[in-house]
């Protein structure tokens, strides 16, 4: 394909590196003469492994060009990729001028063509940019169908950007609604078996991954200097660490939805907050961890307060589901503070069982919800005949049963990514935030 790349930056001298060895015609598209002359001669601006005889290669077997003009670029090919950068303001927001004034220049070069032509962004921006672009400067050229637009995320590292272009470990392809399938050319530059996103899923992607990799950092380093404090070998708590890949390093956890409860995280969090204090180390992260779970929790009764509705039914009390454990479960809580403010509270639960609750799990529900024997119900009939709110956190009422029982103006929030309720005629929202 004939391919065209803007911003001869990291991000665009590895891709155009690497789609000309793959046998693709590059043209580097820059605004710094300087930049574009050397790029010209296969000279890279960034100093990575294998980047130098790749451009070579590909200069002098005619598969790299570069130029300072717009038109000329995408006139001659059939693909233009954004790469050019976003850094940061003072005031810490994105800067998105460069991807503004490129993306006109290029949606004003493919109204002189006439040509179809396939836009693809790989610069970082933020969820709902792309959509905003097109929106204000590609909305013709888009509705008409001249441009086809896809966002598809970089995830180059310094060092080993070759490496991972060519062995990428995540392909994502944005598209306008996550379901077109995207056009081959753009599957064959991206590689095989691509995700499929809409626009800001796939923008949210990339931020999810830094975001997460700035996270482990770090967690590690607070484990790290715990570890100091402690005389231990913080490395070597790590290593054992990562090697549980069952529940560690892993998906588990990983999961959009409850806050965390039950007996052990609330609890080991707060002790080890509290001997952090107490040894005067600073652990910022383990400090909002807490915080963070609380918001969360806000937001989960903030939404069920926000149909309207008067009486709420819960599915599911538990902690976790098939236990009977009522320690910090986010459902306790949250029928704890709707009951509080005056709302009409239903609930079934088949695991629990009143006079079996002993210990902490008994004295907690003693403490906080003391009337919960007047709000259990023993058939689950009962909750969904007389609740116009159902808050589904097990599944512990069989799907039939709920299609029966079904009322066309009963709201359903799935807490856990119940996706079978999906098929119900009901008002249906999921938790996946």
């Amino acid at each position: 394909m004939n391919v065209s790349v803007f911003g001869l930056g990291y991000v665009g001298a590895v891709t155009s590196a690497c789609l000309a060895e793959q046998g693709h015609r590059v043209i580097g598209v820059d605004l710094h003469a300087v930049k574009v002359e050397a790029f010209g001669r296969g000279q890279s601006p960034i100093i990575e492994p294998e980047i130098d005889d790749l451009l070579k290669r590909a200069t002098e077997g005619n598969r790299l060009g570069a130029t300072l003009d717009v038109r000329t670029a995408v006139a001659e090919t059939d693909v233009s990729i954004v790469c050019v950068g976003t850094p940061s303001l003072p005031s810490g927001r994105l800067n998105l001028d460069f991807v503004h004034k490129v993306t006109g220049q290029i949606a004003e070069a493919i109204r002189d063509t006439r040509k179809s032509h396939i836009l693809l962004y790989r610069s970082t921006m933020l969820p709902g940019s792309t959509r905003s672009l097109v929106a204000a400067m590609l909305a013709d050229l888009v509705a008409s169908g001249q441009v086809r637009v896809y966002y598809c995320p970089e995830f180059l590292r310094e060092g080993t950007a070759v490496k991972d272009f060519r062995e990428p470990s995540l392909v994502v392809i944005g598209t306008h609604d996550g379901a077109a399938p995207p056009d081959a050319e753009v599957c064959e530059i991206m590689g095989a078996s691509p995700s499929v996103l809409a626009w800001e899923g796939a923008e949210m992607i990339k931020y999810s991954c830094n975001y997460f990799h700035a996270l482990k950092v770090g967690f590690a380093n607070e484990i790290g200097r715990l570890c100091k404090h402690l005389g231990e070998d913080g490395g070597r708590v790590m290593d054992v660490l990562c090697a549980d890949t069952r529940l560690n390093i892993s998906r588990y956890y990983m999961k959009p939805g409850n806050p965390f409860g039950g007996s052990c995280l609330p609890k080991d969090v707060s002790a080890l907050k509290s001997f952090a204090r107490q040894e005067n180390i600073s652990l910022p992260l383990l400090e909002n961890t807490a915080a963070t779970n609380i918001a969360h929790q806000d937001l989960f009764v903030s939404l069920i307060e926000s149909k309207g509705k008067h009486r709420i039914g819960f599915l599911g009390l538990a902690f976790k589901a098939d236990t009977d454990d009522l320690r910090g479960s986010p459902m306790v809580s949250a029928a704890e503070t709707l009951l509080g403010r005056g709302y009409e509270i239903r609930i079934y639960d088949p695991h629990i069982n009143l006079s079996r609750l002993i210990g902490a799990n008994e004295q907690q529900i003693q403490a906080r919800m003391p009337h919960l024997a007047q709000l259990l119900k023993a058939d689950a009939v009962e909750v969904l005949e007389h609740s116009d709110v159902i808050v589904a956190s097990q599944k512990c009422v069989p799907l039939d049963q709920l299609k029966t029982l079904a009322r066309a103006d009963q709201c359903v929030i799935d807490v856990n990514g119940w996706r079978e309720l999906q098929s119900l005629a009901w008002c249906y929202e999921g938790i996946c935030w």
